[in-house]
């Protein structure tokens, strides 16, 4: 059987662009007359070096004979060796073959050429080999499997490599995974996109594509979606714009006009894994984490029922409430809409006063931003019940739960002379609906933001148990959501490692309800 290079794992594990590559990928792009995707391209080309090494391997037949024990050779043949990886080599001696087990054959020198040493091989061998398969036969029993088979398999890996080698090239523009040459693309210069800012800004809204284009007057006889392309390629290119469209829609906003938290991460939701012991936690504290919805807890599948729900009610924790966002838990994520961006433009409505505010969905850092103000003018502490509605038009309903604003007593988080944390109670006006078990508030949230670089080395199971302490002077025992909660005021943490460490520590005393104490 003929072993093609092609259909090898080595081959596409050493692969590179060549100057035939890119030559072969241009022409492809002119030939489809639209952008193609990655995925596209790297089909493309596995075919083509499928179809490449192909063509050479038959050319490479075709110089010679190729070698088959059976065969009889005579001197200044020209023979191809298989085995060899189809090494081209003359016949320089004959002589008769010495093995009884094999009865009468030959025995050819063949000379490789300058630097290689002669070999040799059987000759009209009549003992099955192999190698003596009619060469149809060969050919067929190793024709190559279909580029969508090698790119499931050995080729697996060529598209982030094709990506990463298009990228390294000046002659290919890009946008969300699809390629053109830069040649083929309308010419966006520095005026083009200042009027898009400029057009942008006046509106104040994120504007779809379409309508920048319409302003920019560019070369009629350019292809409408060649046009839009090269326009995206250029917006995405500068950092002055974010591409914030939901589903499919490209829609373009500027950065300059976001709060700096919809895409610089808030320090306070800087999250970190932690690791514990999972054994640890006991049936109802794997149930109480679940039920808390920790937007960072290990991925849980939802339900087609789940995703069909458009309501859902969350709880505010601390390093939300401060950071003026809502977490991207399970129930809420698909109430919120997802683009192509690595953000999404949303409409919020105050379910309170019915007014309008734009937030923005950012997905890698799993929270929804631009309600600092609408948590400040309603008061909002952490523990707060926050309700969501999605309408059908997209837009999401924001609301809490309404009550009689009075005075009542709540954990204060303050920061000592000492430097540390200290939670005390308060009577504050509120007028929300809340956890009793989460909520917590405080002043000087940049003295308490200096608190978790102090924590930060502090084994999480001291951190714990600190804080328990702290808890513990005020009511005797603690709840696991209390816990929970405190903590996350100095280090953003899931319930789970939270939990573990309290079961696990033999200074505490575990009471119903997922409570615990110290022990005397």
């Amino acid at each position: 059987m003929m072993q093609r290079k092609t259909q090898t794992a080595e081959y596409w594990q050493s692969f590179s662009l060549t100057p035939t590559d890119i030559e072969f990928l241009r022409t492809v792009l002119v030939d489809a007359e639209r952008p193609l995707t990655t995925l596209e391209m790297a089909e493309a080309l596995v075919s083509e070096r499928v179809r490449r090494e192909e063509s050479e391997l038959r050319a490479d037949l075709a110089r010679g004979v190729l070698y088959q024990p059976k065969k009889q050779y005579a001197i200044g043949d020209s023979v191809i060796f298989p085995q060899l990886d189809y090494r081209l080599g003359e016949v320089v001696g004959l002589r008769a073959g010495e093995n009884p087990e094999y009865g009468q054959f030959e025995v050819i020198t063949v000379d490789f050429g300058s630097g290689r040493r002669r070999r040799e091989f059987a000759a009209s061998l009549d003992a099955a080999h192999r190698l003596n398969a009619d060469l149809p036969d060969m050919l067929q029993s190793s024709a190559p499997v279909s580029s969508d088979a090698l790119l499931t398999g050995d080729a697996r890996d060529l598209p982030a490599a094709l990506e990463t080698a298009l990228r390294q090239d000046d002659g290919f523009a890009s946008f969300e995974d699809h390629w053109l040459p830069k040649d083929l693309l309308a010419e966006i210069h520095i005026g083009h996109l200042n009027i898009a800012e400029a057009i942008i800004d006046m509106n104040q809204t994120a504007l779809a594509t379409a309508a920048l284009q319409k302003e920019l007057d560019l070369p009629a006889e350019i292809r409408d979606d060649i046009a839009a392309f090269s326009l995206q390629a250029a917006l995405a290119a500068d950092e002055r714009f974010d591409q914030v469209g939901p589903g499919d829609e490209r829609q373009w906003f500027l950065r300059r006009l976001e709060p700096v938290e919809a895409h610089t991460l808030p320090e306070a939701l800087a999250y970190g894994a932690e690791a514990y012991d999972p054994a640890a936690l006991t049936p109802d504290l794997a149930k109480l984490a679940f039920e808390l919805d920790d937007e960072w807890s290990d991925e849980v599948e939802v339900s087609d029922a789940r995703r069909a729900v458009q309501t859902a009610t969350i709880t505010l924790t601390y390093p939300h409430a401060i950071s003026g966002t809502l977490p991207l838990n399970r129930h809420a994520r698909n109430l919120f809409p997802q683009g192509f961006g690595e953000r999404t433009m949303v409409t919020l409505i105050d379910g309170r006063w019915g007014n309008r505010f734009s937030g923005w969905v950012n997905h890698g850092g799993r929270y929804v931003a631009g309600l600092q103000g609408w948590m400040e003018k309603h008061k909002l502490p952490a523990g707060a019940y926050i309700t969501l509605e999605r309408r059908d038009d997209g837009e999401v309903v924001v609301d809490f739960r309404p009550k009689r604003m009075r005075r009542e007593w709540m954990r204060w988080a303050q920061l000592t002379e000492e430097g540390r944390l200290d939670i005390q109670v308060r009577k504050q006006e509120i007028s929300c609906e809340y956890d009793e078990q989460m909520v917590i508030a405080g002043d000087r949230t940049d003295e308490l933001a200096g608190l978790r670089q102090a924590y930060a080395a502090m084994p999480l199971a001291q951190l714990v148990f600190e804080v328990f302490s702290d808890l513990a002077g005020l009511s005797g025992s603690v709840h696991a959501k209390t816990v929970y909660s405190a903590v996350n005021v100095v280090r953003r943490v899931t319930p789970e490692p939270v939990f573990a460490a309290l079961a696990s520590d033999d200074r505490l005393e575990r009471l119903p309800e997922s409570s615990f104490r110290l022990i005397a």
